[in-house]
């Protein structure tokens, strides 16, 4: 990892760390443990204790033995040979980041660039052996101008300069448009533009309530829904994508060794899939998606079907609305009714019979995610690969117009 401060390479860190998940089953009773011993002999240790303790578990109501081991076909491509060959020597790459961003006359920078090469082993006491190796590569910058700031990320298993290079651009290029005297917007009803990081952040939502489990729990948007009922725009299709390899996240088998499998959540605005893994399966009487995590089924990697749109379209389609381009503290007041709010950060824009009037600051999205989804009206034809600490897993995404979303702003 290279992190940047104040334009400059302030920290390299290099480590090599070893995990052990456990899933213990015995009766019914279920233990669950991820450790990091020094040695495979203490992880041995802490297995037998495990083993002792599972006894004073109470069953669970939603255990299911382990699946049968199914063929697992490799994934090609999950390896880059350029992350690798870069691990030992960074620095460049985060100076030529810089170098970039400087060009276009950003004040000072700041942000990260982590590669990783990663080797997965996975055994059941079914018969599954499995193993996987794959690298990735994610970046972030923050560029100033004056007090105007804007910043962009990418995540891939591949390494390309060009696409951190993009990243310094875009970045440099927001904080640059959004200098200048930023605005308060009075709340109310605006169309909006939300990019690429905007869109990523959301979607983890929709993803996170796609999990069988969360809509067993009540803690989902689809509680109440049905497959094939309308959830969005019918513009909209948004897939639970682990088969395409450059994506990071993407993986051949999931945590109780079966297949993956690319697959719509969304498609054409209808619910298609809830990710399932064996237990939420036999509980729902449906069958595995190949999404099992150690505890909860959960999307491996994200792609938004894009339209046909380019920004600057979807900016002249706005007759009085806002641009988003990145934003924090995602939060969820309702699960069920999926109300939420987000606080937009960096670089925003009021825009007027469509034409960016000026910056605009201190404003928030706090609506309900259904009422967002059904309002998208134009997705952009061009796809961004987004990944940072907002937005985790992965999400390959178009900027997106979506119509009259409730904008408020914090009270003085």
């Amino acid at each position: 990892m290279v992190k940047m401060f104040n334009s400059e390479i302030s920290v390299v860190q290099r480590w090599s760390s070893f995990t052990v998940s456990l899933y213990l089953a015995r009766e019914g009773r279920i233990m669950v443990s991820t450790i990091h011993p020094s040695s495979a002999e203490k992880a041995g240790a802490i297995v037998e204790r495990a083993i002792e303790a599972i006894p004073q578990l109470k069953p669970s109501v939603l255990y299911a033995p382990l699946p049968e081991p199914e063929k697992v076909e490799p994934l090609p491509g999950l390896v880059d040979g350029s992350v690798v060959d870069a691990m030992s020597n960074p620095e460049p790459l985060a100076e030529a980041m810089l170098a970039e961003a400087e060009s276009l006359g950003v004040e000072r920078a700041a942000g990260a660039i982590t590669l990783s090469l990663a080797e997965k082993g996975l055994a059941t006491s079914r018969g599954a052996k499995l193993e996987e190796e794959a690298t990735g590569a994610e970046a972030y910058l923050r560029a100033f101008v004056g007090e105007a700031s804007g910043q962009w990320a990418v995540g891939s298993r591949k390494l390309r300069a060009e696409d951190l290079k993009r990243v310094a651009r875009a970045a440099a290029e927001l904080a640059s448009q959004a200098k200048g005297e930023a605005k308060q917007l009075e709340p109310g009803a605006y169309d909006v533009v939300l990019s690429p990081m905007v869109v990523g952040n959301l979607m983890n939502l929709v993803g996170m309530m796609a999990s069988a489990l969360a809509v067993m729990m009540g803690m989902s948007m689809f509680a109440k829904a049905e497959p094939g009922s309308k959830v969005a725009s019918e513009k909209f299709t948004l897939v639970d994508d682990p088969r395409t390899p450059e994506l990071l996240g993407s993986t051949a088998f999931d945590d109780e060794g079966l297949p993956t499998a690319s697959k719509p959540i969304i498609e054409g605005g209808a619910l298609r899939t809830l990710l399932h893994n064996s237990k939420t399966a036999a509980k729902m009487g449906a069958k595995s998606t190949g999404n099992a995590g150690w505890i909860s089924p959960h999307a491996w990697t994200l792609s938004v079907k894009p339209g046909d749109a380019t920004l600057d379209e979807m900016i002249r389609e706005v007759k009085r609305g806002v641009i988003i381009t990145n934003n924090w503290y995602t939060r969820l007041q309702n699960y069920v009714e999926g109300i939420f709010s987000t606080i937009a950060r960096d670089a925003a824009f009021y825009v007027e019979n469509g034409e960016i009037k000026h910056p605009v600051t201190r404003i928030r999205i706090a609506d309900r995610l259904p009422k967002l989804l059904s309002s998208i009206e134009l997705l952009g034809k061009e796809l961004y690969d987004i990944s940072w600490w907002e937005v985790s897993p992965a999400v390959r995404a178009p900027y997106i117009l979506a119509r009259q979303i409730n904008i408020s702003r914090p009270f003085e």
